[in-house]
């Protein structure tokens, strides 16, 4: 299987793309993330987002499936690099072809040692961007209206804001 294994809070911080939007909405810049990595790894590709969920108390670090995709906010204690680095090397072992992405030094040596394609996080955000201006040069209206970031329906932001803090959807 190909797998897409993605550092959240590390891609989110790399490019303008979702920089501007941290500093007004957090949940908004996770949730346009997680929509622009399942748009892009649509198809053959499975995906897992990983955030820093570490500092909070709340945190279960349990798998949650959203979009077609996996997200993943490490457990209270553990940091999102450990977790990357231990599906890394699981899914490696398991023979998943994986593409890392991040542009953390020390996880970037766990992908190279285990034979993993790594991609910066700006590359990725250059990579998605590509993709996206591909799909709106095809599409008839040459609107974004009706692309994944903008079907993301309120409830699910709601329960992505949810997970990040640790609090079950309810």
């Amino acid at each position: 299987m190909r797998l897409l294994i993605v550092d959240g809070y590390n891609v989110l911080h790399a490019t303008d793309r979702y920089r501007a939007l941290i500093e007004h909405d957090l949940d908004a810049a996770r949730a346009r993330l997680v929509s622009d990595v399942a748009a892009y790894a649509s198809g053959e590709t499975g995906a897992i987002v990983v955030f820093d969920g570490a500092a909070n108390p709340g945190s279960t670090g349990a798998a949650h499936d959203i979009a077609g995709i996996t997200v993943i906010f490490s457990p209270y204690g553990r940091d999102a690099d450990t977790v990357i680095e231990d599906l890394v090397v699981g899914r490696r072992s398991a023979g998943d072809d994986i593409e890392l992405v991040t542009s953390d030094a020390q996880t970037q040596w766990v992908a190279l040692s285990n034979a993993v394609k790594r991609v910066s996080s700006a590359e990725f955000v250059r990579e998605m961007g590509a993709t996206e201006s591909e799909w709106l040069e095809h599409n008839p209206t040459g609107s974004r209206k009706g692309t994944l970031d903008e079907r993301v329906d309120h409830a699910t932001r709601d329960a992505l804001a949810r997970w990040a803090r640790g609090t079950p959807p309810g």
